[in-house]
């Protein structure tokens, strides 16, 4: 799932917070799967969620939440 900078600006500050460990525990999750030699179901899996956390960190500082 992609989302979009417009989604995470509408969250409140608490949903960001959420998201953003959802996102991290799947990201671990998803590199312990790697590293252990299985290939994960979708090969760009990784680079998404890496993208999705970098958006909502990005606008946690936009808006200085941190």
């Amino acid at each position: 799932m992609v989302l979009k900078a417009k989604e995470v600006r509408e969250f409140t500050p608490e949903e960001r917070r959420e998201k953003l460990a959802e996102l991290k525990s799947e990201l671990m999750h998803e590199r312990g799967v790697a590293a252990m030699g299985g290939s994960p179901p979708s090969p760009g899996k990784i680079r998404q969620l890496r993208m999705n956390i970098a958006k909502i960190l990005t606008i946690m500082r936009e808006e200085g939440e941190q």
